[in-house]
């Protein structure tokens, strides 16, 4: 039997992976890139026979916050970044070339600045004369892409500069790499934090050589151009998760129970119903986000990361949607409200837009617009851009919003109203169902 232990945790909602990597013989073990609810590894580490010793972060994240404080209070287990690295907790840095031995199993830490300035690889070995079996890239290599360099400028880094490091990264360290050396990001298709990613959550070099755009033939200043442009506009609490995980914040406990609230005063609704749910029937001014799609990375998109938030829930799924929202740092969840509300608002169909005259707002993103078309005369305005371009909007004028499928019109018309539209709508079944219905498209 191999003495490694490797597997991978591979959150969905967020396209997050992360891993637990040990030594069979020995009992040794590290986490790398660990989501903020940990009771997984924990539980993966005990089946396994395994102590979590170590937590490596491959850098300070952004598009969520990380489970370091939670694995160290709860393992003991020492904290490690790059030493480039700056946070405000105690960590034992890791240096260029620094071999991290389990026993037999060895982890070799390779600097890969471009993602971050302090951006790690690391590469797993299952003793230290073997032949890597694979490499834990982080945001630095993707499967069909490269983490993009344009999140946050650090100690006077520019998108440029990051970019230009970037493709030294992978062509001086990464591809040096056998090509049979498996690759594992720590994000998969849907993530922000690249334009193209692949759904598949491994790869290995030789195929991503072949593969990947950002690592076919091509000068520096091409390779700056080809990653920079077209990115994606990076959710609002990007920001705050990014500071956030720097700092030495309190840690967060996932199997407390949410407490039944008698007041919403002062507070922002948030129901995680179903949008045809949600639109039988609601409390006045709440925003809804469906809890079985995208839930944290939309609700970041929307919502401040100091709201008081009180919740709306199917039954019994009220601790789910507080430990989602944990793990982009949304800690200010107050409790849960037990009567849905009594608002209704109109979800039209394909057919019902023909006779309208109201403002057609698209929220998808701008790829889907360029690759998919459009319904004629709508404003285009990303979900990710609605809270700052609300003055480009008439509160008064009739408005419909549409997305592909009908699931994020349901968070964008919710949120348009919570802001004072008096006269909002969305599409039901999106762009998706009118295009099917109809064939003029722009």
């Amino acid at each position: 039997m191999t003495r490694l232990v490797f597997q991978q945790f591979y959150l969905d909602c967020l396209s997050h992976a992360s891993y637990l990597v040990g030594d069979r013989h020995t009992g040794r073990a590290v986490v790398v890139d660990p989501q903020r609810d940990i009771g997984g590894y924990l539980d993966a580490a005990r089946d396994a026979g395994l102590l979590i010793e170590r937590v490596i972060e491959t850098h300070v994240h952004a598009d969520f916050l990380s489970g370091h404080l939670e694995l160290a209070e709860a393992t003991g287990a020492r904290i490690s970044y790059g030493s480039a690295a700056q946070v405000d907790f105690p960590i034992d840095p890791l240096d260029d070339g620094t071999r991290v031995s389990l026993g037999g199993v060895d982890l070799e830490i390779m600097h890969t600045p471009g993602h971050t300035p302090e951006s790690i690889c690391v590469v797993v070995r299952e003793h230290p004369d073997a032949a890597p079996y694979g490499v834990l890239t982080g945001d630095t290599l993707f499967i069909g892409d490269v983490g993009r360099p344009d999140l946050l400028g650090a100690n006077g880094w520019s998108a440029e500069d990051l970019a230009r490091a970037l493709y030294r990264s992978t062509r001086e360290r990464l591809l040096t790499l056998p090509d049979a050396t498996r690759v594992f990001p720590a994000h998969g298709a849907g993530s922000a934090c690249g334009k193209s990613l692949s759904t598949e959550t491994s790869s290995t070099i030789g195929e991503q050589r072949t593969a990947n755009y950002a690592l076919a033939p091509m000068s520096e200043d091409e390779f700056v151009h080809a990653v920079c442009d077209g990115q994606s506009i990076a959710p609002m609490y990007f920001a705050f998760a990014s500071h956030r995980n720097r700092e030495n914040r309190p840690t967060f406990h996932e199997d407390l129970p949410v407490p039944i609230v008698d007041s919403l005063d002062g507070v922002t609704v948030l129901d995680t119903r179903d949008p045809d749910d949600f639109a039988r029937g609601h409390v006045a001014g709440a925003i809804n986000v469906g809890l079985d799609g995208r839930f944290a990375d939309l609700t970041g998109q929307v919502l401040r990361f100091d709201a008081p938030i009180v919740l709306v829930c199917e039954p019994g799924r009220a601790e789910e949607a507080r430990n989602r929202l944990a793990r982009i740092g949304f800690d200010r969840v107050l409790g849960r409200w037990d009567k849905p509300g009594d608002v209704t608002t109109r979800r039209l169909s394909p057919s019902d837009l023909e006779s309208t005259t109201a403002r057609l707002v698209d929220v998808r993103a701008a790829g889907e617009v360029e690759s998919a078309g459009t319904i004629p005369g709508a404003l285009h305005v990303p979900l990710t851009e609605l809270l700052k371009r609300l003055d480009e909007l008439d509160p008064a004028e009739p408005t419909v919003v549409y997305c592909a499928g009908g699931f994020r019109s349901s968070v964008a018309a919710s949120v348009l109203r919570a802001n004072g539209f008096t006269d909002v709508a969305d599409l039901a079944g999106g762009y998706n169902a009118w295009r099917d219905a109809r064939v003029e498209t722009v």
